[in-house]
């Protein structure tokens, strides 16, 4: 056929944004999108104007042609592919050049991409057949509609131009060309790639013929089939067959037929064994690979589910090869296998999603599909071995759009709720292991000791004490200590993390790109190590959770004369203290690329990690290297064998403990409850829990259903910002990130009066009775988020800007919206009522909840609020101690505060000794508490470091049930008031 132009450039398409039809640009900042113009040249390949334009961009920026949304797509299939000039600049940067395939319109539909090299000069033709476009797998706009180039309903183009180069471009004349050949129009895939069968089964292999944009096939396309290779013996383990199928022309795209594979039995108890079907294909694209029928083993000891789980073990250890050891041993990201097939060719052991690692489209259904095909491979090695997939699920099945996510870890430690915590870790197992999942790398049981880290969010707060008090999120996780539960559809494996000493690293001590204080050095004497860092590990242990991962930080244990060694080559840690003195016996896995930061070659780092501890290498990218690597170090005797059976031996323990080798596919039957109100409710009650009150004069809250508000704030209206990094993608993004209820429309569910709603508090203030300001940080995560690495612990300019301003016209509410606490100090004598809201996660109605009353504020600080960042680091315990709120402060409302003073006191100290003599918990945090509300009422807002010492003494005290000591703390602040 004739070419078709799309575009002229001679102003018959304007510069125009969706929906209607035009080109437009883009980019990741303000000066990232490119300028374009419609430029006259006597040398234009077509016509007398060019699409021309500058760039100079820092992350990304190109421009993009959508058709009109409210016109038809656009049919292509007739056609070879698209073509336009390009005017060279020979500056060697590569352009991506994408379609937009199928959807609603061109802001809907799927991503094809493909990319030329600028290393030319001058005007040049350049052609790229549709066969040529993959479907991009790093992101897409909506998801994916079918993963299919169709080709039938196309919505325009788009160009990425390259990064880091300041550059001019010019292109002219995009048209589509050539006839679509059946042999780039038409493929022949199966339906799937392995097909496991029991000994004496048949497989029946489904052959599909499809064509792009799904028009039947215009000539014979035919497949010769035979069985070939393998491990399986023709003759003796199955019928070998061989013949041809011919789909005619005229076939309807989709049109199938199956080849049937009969394997035979014999009474041998045996490994698994290959069958491939090779296929030769006349008149289209063959599959990119053959597909295999594979025998399941049959037989063999470690089969019996009725076996002890440890003879189980020791059986299919005593069949492996060193080869498949170190497959077991290797934990690669999904998004970097360079082929689906390397998962039996190394035998991997496992696969994890990064924070944002997510399959298109991002639903229950893909991420259970996609995991159940990467199980599926695994069926084609020797053993079956499943994998065991692992995420980060740190707040709820964070990675996945619509998951329940809870408030993080430092909210969770401001409910001083231990069923609370267990409960999040219920929600969140439930969740993740319905969509196929059966391992979470959480909790995070740090101990922040500085706010300044990144990653204090993660920790339930300062205090070990209050650590071990949420560790109740382990049996949410797992169930029963024993791993009775972890074959339930309901329950993951739970992974301590990060061992040990990660929240006490020194300002300053980071080695790692850009950041201060995340992953450098935490440096104690061996007593404050024991008392501090490694108190919550042991509880852990014993709670009987499955796996550890290490810390990336150094531990320096001030007067061993050793100095700062990387955790991940701390033997003496790992080995000595963790497997020995603890007794832990799961596996331990590295975190993220972390063997790379320990010093010497990557052949010393595989040694070394290995001999210190670590069973299983989180690669993520280099797992071919590293199997290659542990080979080398074994075979030469630096790694010996005995350390390999013993890491091996932990894996296979916790995969048969899951129930894998009996179900390796996801059980999706729990998925309808995923994002569902019964979990919300869970993550509201958590949200209202974690609201710490830090101020309330006047009684401002709880509001009055019938009042007036006024709300203002960065994050009263940000589901991003309030569920904070680790939400979707790794570090999170402020926005309309995921389903849930903001702040804002908590309040307005919540209220019966008048809502006002401006951001930046520019509507007018006048005749309202209240006004709510929520402020504070925007998402990040790790090292990122660092104070000094982009960050610090002050209110942003325009969130100062609505504090004053809400607040110098009416009473006041400010809510802050943040990962740790925030410097307040300058604004707290206009601020009414000051609530810290820490991440509370997707249910604002939560938040609402306490601000109207219809639950009390019972929230506590899980971390000393300073009153400045030079007092940093500040903690319960410190000899000089001067914060703006102590540990452990927090007012309640709908409470009935004690009276008496200090007689109600004395015989609060003497019930607390009863209770402590006779065990009695919750009567001996009952007293505790009345005590604590009775001397927060005499102290007011007058904190005095005579005041905030023995307060925040008390709260440490109590979580250690010393009840009465609490009591006596608490009463000497009282006297200190």
């Amino acid at each position: 056929p004739a070419p078709v132009p799309v575009d002229n450039f001679e102003g018959e398409i304007p510069f125009a944004n969706p929906p209607a039809e035009g080109i437009f640009t883009w980019g990741s900042d303000t000066d990232d999108p490119p300028t374009l113009e419609l430029a006259a040249r006597d040398d234009a390949p077509q016509g007398d104007k060019v699409l021309a334009g500058t760039y100079e961009i820092s992350g990304y920026g190109g421009f993009t042609h959508d058709f009109a949304f409210a016109e038809p797509a656009h049919d292509w299939s007739a056609h070879k592919g698209i073509r336009f000039w390009w005017d060279g600049r020979g500056n060697g940067k590569k352009v991506n050049f994408e379609l937009k395939d199928g959807g609603a319109n061109g802001e809907a539909s799927e991503l094809w991409t493909t990319s030329f090299t600028d290393d030319f000069t001058g005007w040049k033709l350049l052609e790229f057949p549709f066969t040529d476009f993959t479907y991009r797998t790093d992101y897409q706009p909506v998801g994916g509609i079918d993963q299919v180039l169709g080709l039938t309903e196309m919505w325009g183009y788009a160009l990425t131009l390259p990064v880091g180069v300041e550059d001019r471009f010019a292109m002219d004349g995009v048209e589509l060309y050539g006839k679509a050949d059946q042999a780039l129009r038409a493929n022949v895939v199966t339906d799937a790639a392995v097909y496991p069968v029991k000994e004496g089964g048949r497989a029946a292999v489904k052959i599909t013929v499809a064509t792009t944009g799904s028009a039947p096939i215009e000539e014979p396309v035919t497949v010769a089939y035979e069985t070939a290779g393998g491990t399986g013996e023709s003759g003796k383990d199955y019928t070998p067959v061989k013949g041809e199928v011919t789909f005619p022309a005229g076939t309807a795209s989709g049109a199938s037929r199956t080849v049937t594979v009969a394997t035979l039995r014999d009474k041998a108890a045996e490994s698994a064994e290959t069958v491939p079907l090779r296929l030769t294909v006349t008149g289209a694209k063959a599959p990119a690979e053959n597909p295999q029928v594979v025998i399941d083993a049959h037989g063999l000891p470690y089969l019996d589910a009725k076996l002890p789980v440890k003879k189980r073990v020791a059986d299919l250890l005593s069949r492996l090869s060193l080869a498949e050891k170190a497959g077991q041993m290797t934990q690669a990201e999904r998004g970097a296998l360079t082929a689906p097939g390397d998962i039996a060719a190394y035998d991997l052991g496992s696969l994890l999603s990064g924070g944002g690692s997510t399959p298109t489209p991002n639903t229950p259904e893909a991420w259970a599909k996609m995991i159940d095909g990467f199980q599926l491979r695994a069926q084609a090695t020797r053993f079956q071995i499943p994998l065991i997939y692992g995420v980060d699920a740190v707040h709820g099945h964070n990675n996945l759009t619509g998951a329940t996510i809870l408030p993080h870890n430092i909210g969770i430690g401001a409910t001083r709720d231990p069923q609370v915590a267990h409960d999040a870790g219920r929600v969140t197992a439930a969740e993740v292991r319905a969509t196929g999942i059966p391992w979470d790398f959480a909790p995070c049981l740090c101990v922040a000791r500085d706010e300044r880290w990144g990653r204090t969010y993660e920790s339930f707060g300062e205090d070990p004490a209050l650590v071990e008090s949420m560790e109740t999120v382990i049996q949410g996780l797992q169930g029963a200590a024993d791993g009775r539960d972890l074959k339930k559809n309901d329950r993951v494996l739970a992974t301590a993390k990060h061992f040990v000493g990660d929240g006490g690293t020194e300002f300053g001590s980071s080695t790692t790109g850009s950041y201060t204080i995340d992953q450098g050095v935490t440096k104690v004497t061996r007593q404050e190590l024991e008392a501090v860092h490694l108190a919550p590990y042991q509880d852990a242990v014993d709670r009987g959770v499955g796996t550890f991962m290490p810390s990336y930080s150094s531990l320096d244990v001030l007067g061993d004369s050793e100095g700062p060694v990387k955790m991940h080559a701390n033997a003496a840690m790992l080995n000595g203290v963790l497997k020995g003195r603890m007794g832990f016996d799961g596996f331990v896995i590295s975190d993220w690329q972390a063997i790379d930061q320990i010093p010497g070659d990557y052949a010393s780092d595989v040694r070394t990690s290995i001999n210190a501890g670590l069973d299983m290498i989180m690669v993520p990218y280099a797992y071919k290297d590293f199997h290659a690597t542990l080979l080398d170090e074994v075979r030469a005797g630096r790694v010996s064998e005995k350390r390999i059976d013993d890491a091996v031996s932990r894996i296979l323990t916790q995969k048969f403990e899951l129930g894998l080798f009996e179900k390796p596919y996801a059980d999706t039957s729990g998925a309808s409850a995923i994002g569902s109100a019964k979990h919300r409710a869970v993550a509201r009650e958590a949200a209202a829990k974690s609201q710490v009150l830090l101020k309330n004069a006047g009684g401002v809250l709880p509001l009055k259903k019938s009042q007036d508000v006024y709300v203002a704030g960065s994050n009263a209206d940000d589901i991003g910002n309030q569920s904070g990094g680790w939400t979707v993608t790794w570090q999170g993004s402020s926005g309309d990130i995921t389903e849930g209820t903001t702040v804002l429309e908590g309040i307005r569910k919540a209220g019966a009066g008048s809502v006002t709603y401006s951001k930046d508090a520019s509507a007018p203030t006048g005749g309202h009775d209240v006004g709510v300001v929520v402020v504070g940080e925007t998402p990040y995560a790790e090292g990122i988020g660092d104070v000094g690495n982009g960050h610090d612990l002050a209110l942003s300019a325009a969130d100062r800007a609505a504090v004053d301003t809400v607040c110098g016209a009416m009473k006041c509410v400010v809510l802050v919206v943040s990962g740790r606490p925030q410097l307040v100090g300058d604004r707290l004598g206009d601020i009414d009522a000051l609530v810290a809201s820490w991440l509370p996660g997707t249910e604002g109605d939560g938040v609402a909840d306490v601000l109207y009353g219809k639950r009390a504020f019972t929230g506590q600080l899980p971390m000393t609020w300073p009153k400045s960042e030079a007092q940093l680091p500040i903690n319960v315990g410190d000899a000089s101690y001067d914060p703006q709120f102590p540990y452990g402060w927090g007012l309640t409302t709908l409470t009935k505060v004690p009276e008496g003073g200090k007689a109600t006191l004395k015989a609060l100290a003497v019930a607390a000794a009863l209770a402590e003599r006779t065990g009695s918990g919750e009567a001996g945090r009952t007293i505790v508490g009345k005590a604590r509300l009775l001397v927060q009422q005499r102290i007011g807002q007058d904190i005095t470091p005579a005041v905030a010492k023995p307060f925040a003494d008390a709260d440490h005290l109590l979580l250690k049930g010393k009840y009465a000591q609490a009591v006596a703390k608490l009463t000497a602040a009282y006297t200190a008031a």
